[in-house]
């Protein structure tokens, strides 16, 4: 079995009530507990964190070194600010996905840069809650590929 952080940042926390024409109904609670689920259909055991603070953020990557064979991250609107979060990144040296809840690309100007993008194996964006899944689905085969053998090993 796999182990993989799934970490989201800020104002994710309020996913069902804030902006639920943009973020959906789904509060990330939910997400969770359905991307755990469907993690372990794949040979896959998350650990979830959420926090507001950068510096949170950043020390559980720095502990996912000891333990975790990949990252799953939606850096919220850090991605578009955290060079502290890059850099990170790149220092733990584990395959991490990108992902977002909407198409950031179809939003705001200044979302359409991401800062850790260039240290990502890959970006999931717009699919709603089920751009965690296919991360995870991604996750998978991405870590089968590395070990040479089957996900669910």
């Amino acid at each position: 079995m796999w182990h993989v952080l799934l970490l989201n940042g800020p104002n994710l926390n309020l996913l069902g009530t804030r902006e639920p024409d943009i973020y959906g109904r789904e509060t990330l609670d939910h997400i969770v507990q359905r991307t755990c689920d469907y993690a372990r259909s794949q040979g896959i055991e998350l650990r979830h964190v959420q926090s507001n603070h950068e510096g949170a953020l950043i020390d559980a990557l720095h502990e996912a070194r000891a333990w975790a064979d990949g990252v799953i991250i939606n850096a919220g609107a850090y991605t578009h600010t955290s060079i502290a979060l890059r850099d990170a990144i790149s220092a733990i040296q584990l395959p991490t996905i990108e992902v977002h809840l909407s198409n950031i690309y179809a939003r705001e100007p200044f979302r359409h840069i991401s800062l850790i993008a260039p240290v990502c194996v890959g970006c999931i964006s717009g699919f709603g809650a089920e751009s965690y899944l296919l991360a995870i689905h991604a996750m998978s085969l991405i870590l089968a590929k590395q070990a040479g053998g089957d996900p669910a090993e």
